[in-house]
C-alpha cells in the first residue's frame, strides 16, 4: 500500500545476485508506474524504464530531447511501487563525464537498481536506426569512469552500451565494451546484433553480464528466452513492447469509438473497473481507512 515494502539496496542486491545465477532475467519496458506493478504480478524479474518510451509519453522522438531529472522523476514514481529491481536507460548520460557523473547519483537517489549509458553523440538516435554516430572510446571510457567514481551504492549497477555493431562492425562492438569493462562497467549492452551469431560471438568474448534487447521491427532476430539462455545472456530486455500494444489498443478504440459513437463494442477489450481496483489494492487502503472503501461495485463492473 501506498509504495513497495523493499528497499533500493535490498533490490540492488537481489539484482546483482540474479544476474549471477546464471539464469536469465526476463526485463519487459514498463509504460507508467502502473503497468510495472502489472509486470511484477506476472512474475517477470526485473523492470526496465526505456529512454524511448519516456520520450515517446511527451510526444518526443528518441533523440535525447528528455533532460536528466526528468527521467529521475519518472524513475522515483516507478521504483516506489515495485518490489523488482529497475534498471533505466540513461542515454549518453546527458552531457560530458560530469554530466554522467550527476545522472548516476540522481538516479541511485530514485530507487533504481542500476543504470546504462551509451557510446553514441548528441543529439542521439534510436540503436535501430542507421546513421548512428559514436564518440571515440576514449571519451566512452572517460564517461564509464566518472560514473564508477560517482556512484556511492556498489550494488548500484553500472552497464555501458555499445552502439558500434552498425557503423563499425562487430569487432569493433567487442573491442569497444572490453575497454568499457576495463573502466569499470559491471555489464554490456551490445545494440543491435544482426544474427544469432553475433550473439554467440560477443558472448565468447566479453565475461561480464550481457543484456540481449529484444526490441520488435529492429536489425536484429527476437530470440526466444530459452535461446537467449541458453547462449549465456543475462538479461532479455523488452522495452517497448508494452507501449506498442498499449498505443496500437488505443488507436483501434478511437477509431472504433468514432465510427460507433459509442464505447460498448469496446468493453470486452477493456480491463474491468473490478479488475483495475484489485491492482490498484483499493480494499486493503480501505483495511486501513475505512472511509476510502466503503462501497459496492455493481454486478458485471
Amino acid at each position: 500500500m501506498l509504495h513497495t515494502r523493499t528497499t533500493p539496496a535490498g533490490r540492488r542486491r537481489s539484482f546483482r545476485e540474479q544476474l549471477s545465477s546464471g539464469r536469465l532475467l526476463r526485463m519487459p519496458g514498463a509504460v507508467n508506474p502502473y503497468s510495472a506493478r502489472l509486470i511484477q504480478e506476472a512474475g517477470f524479474e526485473a523492470v526496465y524504464l526505456s529512454g524511448a518510451v519516456l520520450a515517446a509519453e511527451l510526444a518526443l522522438p528518441d533523440i535525447g530531447l528528455t533532460s536528466s531529472t526528468e527521467i529521475a522523476a519518472r524513475a522515483q514514481q516507478i521504483a516506489r511501487v515495485t518490489d523488482l529491481p529497475a534498471l533505466i536507460d540513461a542515454d549518453t548520460g546527458f552531457g560530458e563525464p560530469m554530466n554522467a557523473a550527476r545522472t548516476v547519483q540522481l538516479m541511485e537517489d530514485s530507487g533504481l537498481a542500476g543504470l546504462h549509458l551509451e557510446d553514441q553523440v548528441n543529439p542521439k538516435r534510436c540503436g535501430h536506426l542507421d546513421g548512428k554516430t559514436l564518440v571515440g572510446r576514449e571519451e566512452m571510457v572517460r564517461k564509464v569512469r566518472a560514473a564508477v567514481d560517482a556512484r556511492r551504492d556498489p550494488d548500484f549497477l553500472l552497464m555501458a552500451r555499445t552502439d558500434a555493431r552498425g557503423p563499425e562492425g562487430l569487432a569493433a562492438a567487442i573491442d569497444r565494451a572490453k575497454a568499457y569493462v576495463d573502466a569499470g562497467a559491471d555489464a554490456v549492452f551490445p545494440e543491435a546484433l544482426a544474427d544469432e551469431a553475433e550473439f554467440e560471438a560477443f558472448r565468447a568474448a566479453v565475461d561480464v553480464p550481457l543484456l540481449a534487447n529484444m526490441t520488435e521491427f529492429g536489425k536484429g532476430p527476437l530470440l526466444d528466452a530459452a535461446t537467449l539462455e541458453n547462449l549465456g545472456y543475462n538479461i532479455a530486455l523488452y522495452p517497448v513492447t508494452l507501449f506498442r500494444l498499449a498505443m496500437g489498443a488505443v488507436e483501434d478504440g478511437l477509431r472504433t469509438l468514432a465510427a460507433d459513437g459509442t464505447q460498448q463494442a469496446l468493453l470486452p477489450r477493456m480491463q474491468t473497473r473490478s479488475r483495475l481496483y484489485e491492482v490498484l489494492g483499493y480494499e486493503e487502503y480501505g483495511a486501513f481507512d475505512s472511509a476510502v472503501f466503503d462501497f459496492t461495485l455493481p454486478p458485471g463492473a
